[in-house]
């Protein structure tokens, strides 16, 4: 941490000076040192810790670098409360790791040989059976949306923004939950595989892999590309925290497969070049494209952030954060106000927000520290559970953790309704399997 505070002071200092490309990489190299310190303690590729200070810091560091004319110079608040949001995520986590015990190599070895002995083949029939109800409730829902708003966003191509019009109130919710079957799928796999008959001789291997195309199909068909990266990263961290590794290979193949993906869906959405270069306002105009989007979707968030702290005429005191309970209970529509609050953003249609963007607006500083504090403690408590799972199904309520700590810098994923729809449907089905 001390490290992280040295770096963190002169990136501050660097970017009051406009040396906004050193303060980038001094922030990047605190983020990597961070992650490699919790990787090298404890063995573990996915520790949520090292996961979130990696992607949120370095993320910030990305930011640092000013490259679209739409990023001003952060205030004094602004880097104080991002700072604050790490140092008390990580303090909280590293308290709690040393009041009780923490996780060496050792450990991370007796986790996989536990698992590899704990597999059930009753466990691994309810894992097939909840994947089938996801993937058929998930269709339902969308041929629902389909049929009520008349179109479906792969098919209209030449329309901008179709993918964001999809979209029943209450029901696109059980729409999207097919992102959970993939790594439900790996949770089988990896059983099935351990089993000891090969995967291709298993019955449930190609019903398995059925259910989770047909579940990649869905975000496909609605042009979603944040919701196939999430059901693929989500299916990623399941394998690595059931298995302990990643081979090359694996990856070689994902990346082959979700490029072409994604560029696809991309291209669907009828967005042009010139469309979205006019949006980003990227500084040097002959950066291409697919270095200027995903520099956007990190970078502007941390600049909404300080819109924010710069703009916010009063906090909301809790009503922010409370957005899902509003959502799901139909309070919204009964109450408007309790959700009519403005968005502070550098440009409106840059809407991504930080991980801390409405504990801000609810409670300022204090709020952000809450956050991050709570979000220590809730992560190490899910890395010290885990190492007693009696489920297989676990893992994926990790690896859901785990995603939004890696996409901590793009939106305020708990006071998201779908998150919380995620996690109550996936211990919906870690107490029916281990039941």
């Amino acid at each position: 941490m001390a490290v992280y505070l040295i770096c963190y002071v002169i990136s501050f200092v660097l970017a009051g000076q406009h040396l906004y490309m050193l303060s980038g990489l001094v922030l990047i190299g605190s983020a990597l040192w961070l992650y490699w310190s919790d990787y090298e303690r404890t063995g573990n590729l996915i520790h949520l810790r090292g996961l979130f200070c990696l992607f949120f810091v370095g993320g910030q560091g990305i930011s640092c670098f000013k490259l679209s004319a739409l990023q001003t110079d952060w205030s004094f608040m602004t880097w104080l409360s991002l700072g604050l949001a790490v140092v008390s995520f990580w303090v909280v986590f590293e308290v709690l790791t040393r009041l009780y015990d923490g996780w060496s190599a050792a450990d991370m070895g007796s986790v996989y040989r536990f698992f590899s002995s704990a597999d059930s083949p009753l466990q691994a029939k309810r894992i097939l059976k909840a994947m089938a109800v996801i993937t058929a409730v998930s269709y339902l829902a969308f041929f629902f949306e389909a049929w009520k708003l008349g179109f479906i966003p792969m098919f209209s191509y030449g329309v901008p923004h179709a993918y964001s019009y999809f979209h029943v109130t209450g029901v696109h919710y059980f729409t999207v939950s097919c992102v959970l079957v993939p790594s439900f799928g790996v949770v089988y796999g990896v059983m099935a595989s351990r089993r000891g008959r090969g995967l291709t001789r298993d019955r449930g291997f190609w019903l398995v892999l059925v259910l989770s195309a047909l579940s990649l199909a869905v975000p496909l068909l609605c042009v979603s590309r944040f919701q196939l990266i999430l059901a693929v990263g989500m299916a990623v961290i399941t394998f690595i925290s059931m298995s302990g590794s990643l081979q090359a290979r694996i990856v070689f193949i994902l990346a082959a497969a979700m490029i072409p993906a994604y560029i696809g869906l991309t291209v669907l959405r009828s967005h042009s070049v010139e469309y979205l270069n006019g949006i980003f306002e990227i500084k040097n105009p002959n950066m291409p494209i697919f270095i200027t989007q995903p520099y956007m979707y990190i970078a502007n968030n941390y600049d909404n952030f300080n819109c924010l702290v710069e703009q916010l005429p009063a906090h909301t005191f809790g009503l922010k954060m409370l957005f899902p309970l509003w959502a799901l209970t139909g309070l919204k529509f009964l109450m408007p106000s309790l959700v009519n609050f403005p968005l502070y953003v550098t440009k409106e249609e840059l809407t991504t927000l930080t991980l801390f963007y409405d504990s801000y607006y609810d409670f300022g500083v204090f709020g952000v520290v809450l956050l991050g504090a709570l979000l220590g403690a809730a992560c190490y408590l899910l890395v010290r559970c885990r190492r007693k799972l009696t489920c297989p199904a676990g893992h994926v309520v990790y690896a859901q953790i785990a995603m939004y700590m890696i996409l901590s810098f793009f939106t305020t994923w708990f006071s998201n309704p779908a998150t919380w729809l995620y996690l109550a449907v996936t211990l919906i089905v870690y107490f029916y399997v281990n039941a």
